[in-house]
């Protein structure tokens, strides 16, 4: 009998964490919570959820040191920040720390259990995408070990971040839409009315690690009306 799929809401509000319970209950997920940072981050470094669901404003310890703090030890647990719908601040600082999605508040059931499944689909690292990754001479990357060397410097990758990459090395000879990463590497519906900028805020990061100068990038292009291009020339 296949296990169900564990989630931790971490959410110090009673009123929201019990109704995010029933929710996720309702909708055949497995559901432990805590309600301040202290409780959450311990059970979020147990490694037993499939999903962590983190609010920003917690007691003790907040949301984004508690993501940084996972991140450290585990660059593949699923992790969705829940952000003040007015802080454009906290989605960014989330997604940099690495969380792999964000619902802001207030959200609505339908587009939070849509984000959650769409997350839930995509945690699993693709099977048919090639291991190693030659961008150029001096870019490589270890798709199994979630990291790579760059202009001969170590770094290291979360899963949704190399998933990023291996699609548009998948799909290099053009330009990839940012709907069509929505829908193929976060999981999205394609047909999804999802206002996110989850997709450039993950650029922004990559090309952090990976450019000489993010401003200017030379590897992660933007095609203007087009969408992201990843420039490969490693012969």
């Amino acid at each position: 009998m296949r296990q169900k799929i564990r989630i931790l809401v971490v959410e110090d509000e009673a009123a929201i964490r019990d109704g995010l319970i029933d929710v996720l209950v309702y909708h055949g997920y497995e559901v432990e919570s805590a309600a301040d940072g202290s409780k959450g981050l311990e059970l979020a470094l147990s490694g037993r959820f499939d999903l962590v669901l983190l609010d920003v404003m917690l007691p003790e310890i907040n949301g984004f040191e508690i993501c940084e703090r996972i991140r450290q030890t585990d660059r593949e647990q699923a992790i969705m920040m829940l952000t003040a719908k007015v802080s454009e601040d906290d989605i960014i600082n989330g997604l940099k720390l690495g969380a792999d999605d964000y619902v802001a508040k207030p959200f609505s059931i339908t587009e939070l259990t849509l984000r959650i499944g769409a997350l839930l689909r995509r945690t699993k690292p693709a099977k048919s995408l090639a291991a190693k990754l030659a961008i150029d001479k001096q870019l490589s990357i270890d798709s199994n070990n979630l990291c790579g060397t760059c202009d001969g410097k170590e770094i290291t990758f979360t899963r949704k971040e190399l998933e990023v990459v291996q699609y548009l090395f998948a799909h290099q000879e053009r330009a990839v839409p940012r709907d069509e990463l929505l829908s193929e590497v976060w999981g999205y519906a394609k047909n999804a009315d999802i206002e996110t900028r989850t997709v450039d805020i993950h650029m922004a990061k990559l090309r952090r690690k990976i450019e000489s100068n993010p401003k200017t990038p030379e590897r992660i292009l933007t095609v203007r009306g087009a969408g992201y291009r990843l420039v490969v020339s490693a012969s």
